[in-house]
This record gives structure tokens, sequence and C-alpha cells, in this order.
């Protein structure tokens, strides 16, 4: 066969490698979110979805995506599509009075729902990112958030 014939085969066959990874590298994912546990039909339920520790979990402005729904039932399911796969922490508060704030009583307690993703124990505190960061991979990712109620 002809030196030449074989390094334009060659280069056929590498650059359609490098197109199939490249191809895979920018593909992007879906995360769907389940949030169980709400307490009332009152209000709506906001979602943030953050890449990094900067502003997880109240700072919705620094969230790669948020959303805020409707509540409708004791449970609510919202998608997040276009995320490029990686490390995530969701944040979730049921925003009972529509103010778009975690709300708290004079201790600081919080009186309405909120949640994170991989459901951390929450003793004094929001948990850290590191916490709550879960991997989004693949077509989609599924998860469960649980919210939790103190001080009602």
């Amino acid at each position: 066969m002809k030196p030449w014939l074989i390094n334009g085969l060659l280069l056929a066959m590498v650059s359609s490698g490098l197109f199939i990874v490249k191809a895979q590298a920018n593909a992007k994912t879906e995360l769907n979110i389940t949030i169980d546990g709400l307490k009332s039909l009152k209000g709506q339920v906001c979602i943030s979805v953050f890449s990094s520790s900067k502003g997880f979990p109240s700072s919705k402005n620094q969230a790669v995506q948020a959303r805020c729904l409707g509540v409708t039932g004791a449970s609510e399911t919202i998608s997040f599509e276009n995320l490029d796969p990686g490390s995530y922490a969701v944040a979730v508060i049921h925003d009972a009075n529509i103010d778009g704030k975690l709300n708290r009583n004079l201790l600081g307690i919080p009186i309405e729902g909120f949640g994170f993703s991989n459901n951390p124990k929450i003793l004094t505190g929001p948990p850290k990112f590191g916490e709550s960061a879960i991997i989004v991979s693949g077509q989609q990712t599924n998860i469960r958030i649980q919210l939790k109620y103190f001080g009602v």
C-alpha cells in the first residue's frame, strides 16, 4: 500500500476518534429533582443548583440554575437541563409566603421548609457544599430531597 494512503487512513481514524471524544466531552445532562415532604399547598418551592461552594446554599444569584414553581402536592418534581456533567449541590426552600427567602424566627431557626441534595443531617446550620454534592452525569440524574421543617 502506498505510504500517503496509509497516512491518510491513519489521519482519518485519529480525527474521527477525536471527534467522538469531543462530542462526549460537550454532552449536556439533565438533573431531575423530586422534592418530598411539602407540608402545605401554600406558596412556592424554590430550587437552586450550585456547581461550587461559592454562594451555596443561600445565594441563588451564584447558582448555575434556579427556579421556583407553585406547590400543587406533597411532592414536586422539576428538571434542570443543559448542565455540564460534574459535581453539583442543590438547595430547596418551601417559600410559603412567596417572599423569595427562607424565613426564620427570632432565634434564627427556619420557619419554612428546606432541604439539600444528599439529605444531610442538619444540626446547627446549613451543610457545606461537599456534604450536599452529587455527581450529575450520563443522559440524566435523578435525586430526591426530603424537606425538613423546624420552628413551625
